[in-house]
């Protein structure tokens, strides 16, 4: 199967609208300023994404384990279900309880989905024999997420000044979700876990399972070096993201006002949705780069340019214009969702075939455990200091640690790709 056949794949087409309906989430850019027009303080809302935070770390190796023992399309399922729960009580939140509620159940949600789709699409690579083809098919699946994501950020501008209030969207989004729930559905049963494992699955209890997928993963290092470096990255950027909406919003307009504001809701929608083209974009011309440059070496310069960045914004704050703050900010989408598709090619030549979702459960516990911690304590910098300090603090950190966390692959080379005379392709020999 070359990539032109791959690409008109039936079910290649499901993984792509798989994600593009998941990020149809018409309420995000606008999820601080709803939290803010209900009454919350920014304390509560922190409360808040630590708690959502904290349930994907308490549960996001179990579902890892659970997807790789039970079944991932059947725990695709429950995450969709979730999901659902967490938008209705986000529609009906009036409190802090209720929106606890519901930041619990989208943290299910997000911890039962993370991983499992990518181990489908190894299970979908092995069974066609072009295991090779990792950064090309994840990058371009991802590409329609951002799509998505900036499609929704687009239809969300009118959609936010027509409906009553910013609670509505958490209505409308759950119309993509309930597509998504009938998309996973129609997926193939043999994506449900890796064919060669099934029987040696059902002699094990869970438990055991689980015990032994942990310990294997533990044990290797280079595969622990990768998810360290993948979990402090995306953690970091996590955090950074979160002060995204309230910088543009001054950036923007000079308010953070909640419901009413056409011109915040106008401003910020567009900038959400060319942030996410652009990352779009890099995710999809990625493995153009990874044919000449190894995954290994992406990594690991990509989490010193991140940085070099972080000290950049440090900088910005103090002494650029707010425009330049944002274009860092842009910087930093872009990066991140370039580095998304070259981490899953290096784990996927690292890991055994049989704990793929409990490897990449264990790479979004890894960013939780990190968010949880190093949120509160930014925040409680950034409250004394300001926020630049906090944004130095990141980049020397990560400069620091790259020094040690280098990734390394069981790549000797970078083969390149030849066309062969019958017009199908061939690695050559190093």
């Amino acid at each position: 199967m070359d990539r032109k056949d791959m690409l008109r794949d039936p079910l290649v087409w499901k993984f792509r609208m798989y994600g593009f309906l998941k990020n149809l989430r018409f309420f995000e850019p606008y999820m601080l300023l709803y939290l803010i027009g209900a009454g919350l303080s920014l304390f509560q809302i922190g409360l808040l994404f630590s708690l959502r935070e904290a349930v994907i770390y308490v549960f996001e190796i179990p579902s890892g384990v659970l997807a790789d023992h039970w079944g991932r399309k059947k725990e695709l399922l429950l995450c969709f279900v979730f999901y659902l729960i967490s938008f209705a009580l986000f529609f009906i939140g009036r409190s802090l309880p209720i929106f606890a509620g519901a930041v619990t159940f989208f943290g299910l949600g997000e911890a039962f989905r993370s991983g499992t789709h990518k181990a489908m699409i190894y299970t979908y690579l092995d069974h066609h024999g072009v295991a090779d083809e990792k950064t090309f098919l994840y990058g371009r699946t991802r590409a329609w997420s951002l799509l998505g994501s900036a499609l929704s950020a687009l239809i969300a501008v009118p959609l936010a000044l027509g409906l009553p209030a910013y609670r509505w969207l958490f209505v409308v989004a759950m119309l993509p979700y309930i597509g998504d729930l009938a998309l996973i559905w129609s997926y193939p049963d043999w994506l449900d876990r890796d064919e060669n494992m099934v029987e040696e699955k059902s002699e094990r209890g869970f438990l055991s399972f689980g015990f032994r997928s942990l310990r294997s993963v533990m044990r290797d290092r280079r595969l622990m070096r990768a998810l360290l470096s993948s979990s402090i990255y995306d953690g970091l950027f996590k955090i950074i993201k979160d002060y995204v909406q309230p910088i543009l919003a001054l950036v923007l307009v000079g308010t953070l006002a909640g419901d009413g504001d056409k011109a915040l809701t106008v401003w910020l929608g567009l900038t959400y949705c060319i942030f996410h083209l652009a990352g779009s974009a890099a995710s999809a011309s990625i493995w153009r780069l990874r044919r000449r440059i190894s995954s290994a070496w992406l990594m690991n310069a990509s989490f010193d340019v991140m940085g070099m960045a972080a000290l950049l914004l440090a900088g910005v704050s103090l002494w650029g214009s707010p425009l330049t703050v944002a274009a860092v900010f842009f910087l930093l989408y872009v990066m991140k969702d370039a580095r998304r598709p070259i981490f899953v090619d290096l784990c996927g030549d690292l890991m055994d075939r049989d704990v793929r979702a409990t490897v990449m459960s264990v790479d979004s516990q890894l960013r939780s455990f990190l968010a949880v911690i190093a949120a509160p304590l930014l925040g409680w910098v950034a409250d004394g200091t300001g926020l630049p300090v906090a944004f130095a603090m990141v980049g020397l950190f990560m400069l620091a640690s790259n020094r040690w966390l280098k990734v390394q692959s069981r790549e000797i080379a970078v083969i390149p790709e030849i066309e062969s005379s019958e017009g199908g392709r061939k690695k050559s020999e190093e």
